[in-house]
């Protein structure tokens, strides 16, 4: 029996600053496709996704960010125009000031709800779902 082929998994992080929790960080992507989105990356093999979130952000914006919950799982298909890619996206909050570095281009903190720069991928429904989240509590719904 041969190996499956599977989607590639990825966790993207929604990262809120202690001290002004309605801003987002979204980074400048440094490698097509082009735009601004969550800070986030590929799993690497034998990595926990957990892990994944927080070595990407580390990465990515040089913030060491706390994990406080998943929002949701997305597998659409068409969401990455380099292939199938599934993501888990988790909220975390952050101290300090970020630093674009490794995939990053730039990084700034933004309003959520009028981010002001072209978004990469899917993630203007994921920052859609997360204030959702913020006004219900609920997390991100399912999706067929």
């Amino acid at each position: 029996m041969g190996v499956p082929v599977t989607p590639l998994l990825a966790a993207d992080v929604i990262i809120r600053p202690e001290a002004a929790p309605d801003q987002v960080l979204l980074i400048q992507r440094r490698n097509p496709p082009h735009g601004w989105a969550l800070p986030g990356g590929f799993v690497d093999q034998g990595e926990r996704v957990e892990v994944a979130a927080l070595r990407e952000a580390r990465e990515e914006t040089g913030l060491e960010v706390s994990l406080q919950a998943l929002l949701g799982c997305y597998s659409d298909p068409g969401r990455d125009p380099r292939g199938h890619t599934v993501s888990a996206v988790y909220l975390a909050t952050a101290r300090g000031e970020p630093r674009a570095a490794d995939d990053a281009r730039d990084a700034r903190w933004v309003d959520p709800a009028a981010p002001g720069v072209p978004l990469a991928f899917d993630h203007a429904l994921i920052l859609g779902d997360y204030l959702h989240y913020c006004a219900t509590g609920e997390v991100a719904p399912l999706r067929f």
